[in-house]
């Protein structure tokens, strides 16, 4: 193998195994096999990466678990709150001997995106494609002369090196909160779907699930889907809620799979991707109940160096196993946070990884930000 440079120039070495012609993010210095292969040797100049990424932005360095502190149930992180601390959010708090933040207020952006839009379930909702129509759509195609009112949650519950959204981290803190009516109050009748995002929506679940049924019961029946973009990871409690919600008013939940060995997916996104694989096998039970259109659909980030054909085939042989009609995303990346130094995705990359979804059995595989790819 030729040698490799990362964009910044300078040909990068694995600090573990000493090779070199490797693309290796200089933030984590770790190749690819080592984190696949040897974990447990890299691990702790893994979580020094992910201690500085956060501390940067006053977050706590990994999820607390203070003895005496209060538990929050709202991911799988199960934080153990000190006294007057935060989660590993950084937006639920223990103030006074209870756990609260991210339920009548929240720290929160959104802006209405013309349909159809650039979503990753564009192509198989009924907002780009028409699917559903007429229940859950305003058009056998898509939805031209409708909106939907994208919802950004200011936290998020992983640490992904990568984050193409790190800018709500500055000054987050200090953002006001913005109450579950003047969030609602947002739809109107041009409006045919909420999409929940961020960062992302679970630290804040609660603000976001009451402006769902707020907003639903304001439409009275009308079209408004209800579709969440998120890491998965979140209580299964909730998560029935949110499906719940989607399912009625034919919207879907997204689930970003960022990577399938655990330690892979440690050293991109700071934690554990257990509970993220968990409540996707239990959303795709509960998809089968409407086929039409999706209620689960799953993405994943080709990040050059790191998610490789061998990350994307295990990936969609555990959805094929699911469903084989399970709508599957590969998005080319862009260079971004800690990893701004990684080159784009290449063309090779790509069609690689294409390949390997489709021979591990799913039928509905799409490339997606096919302007960023670079050629070989």
């Amino acid at each position: 193998m030729g040698v490799t440079f990362n964009r910044a120039g300078g040909q990068i070495v694995c600090a573990n195994c000493g090779r070199g012609g490797l693309i290796v993010s200089r933030a984590l210095g770790v190749c690819l096999d080592c984190l696949r292969g040897d974990f447990e040797r890299v691990r702790a100049r893994v979580e020094a990466v992910h201690r500085r990424a956060r501390e940067a932005f006053d977050l706590p360095p990994v999820p607390p678990r203070e003895e005496a502190g209060l538990p929050c149930t709202l991911c799988a992180n199960a934080c153990r709150i000190p006294q007057e601390g935060s989660g590993y959010c950084g937006v639920r708090f223990n103030r006074g001997g209870r756990v609260v933040g991210g339920e009548r207020e929240a720290r929160v952006d959104w802006y209405d995106d013309p349909l159809p839009t650039n979503c990753v379930a564009d192509w198989v909702c009924p907002g780009g494609s028409g699917a559903g129509y007429p229940t859950f759509a305003h058009r056998p195609g898509p939805e031209y002369g409708y909106k939907n009112l994208a919802v950004f949650y200011n936290s998020c519950t992983f640490d992904c090196l990568f984050c193409q959204n790190w800018h709500y981290r500055l000054g987050a803190r200090r953002r006001r909160g913005v109450s579950v009516a003047q969030l609602a109050d947002q739809v109107d009748e041009r409006t045919s779907c909420i999409c929940y995002f961020g960062g992302d929506p679970t630290p804040q679940l609660h603000h976001a699930l009451a402006v769902a049924r707020r907003a639903l019961r304001r439409r009275r029946g009308g079209i408004l889907r209800i579709c969440w973009e998120t890491n998965g990871a979140m209580h299964r409690t909730l998560l029935e809620r949110m499906v719940e919600l989607s399912l009625r008013s034919g919207g879907c939940v997204k689930f970003d799979l960022k990577a399938w060995d655990d330690g892979v997916h440690r050293a991109l996104c700071g934690v554990s991707n257990k509970q993220t694989l968990e409540n996707f096998v239990w959303v795709a039970g509960r998809a089968r109940e409407r086929p039409q259109p999706p209620l689960l659909v799953a993405s994943t980030l080709l990040v050059p160096g790191y998610i490789d054909a061998e990350e994307v085939g295990r990936i969609a042989a555990f959805i094929a196993d699911l469903d084989p009609d399970i709508p599957y995303a590969l998005l080319a990346f862009h260079p971004c946070f800690y990893m701004r130094d990684l080159p784009t995705t290449s063309r090779r990359q790509a069609r690689e990884c294409l390949e390997a979804a489709r021979t591990a059995g799913l039928r509905r595989v799409r490339l997606g930000n096919i302007h960023l790819l670079r050629d070989e």
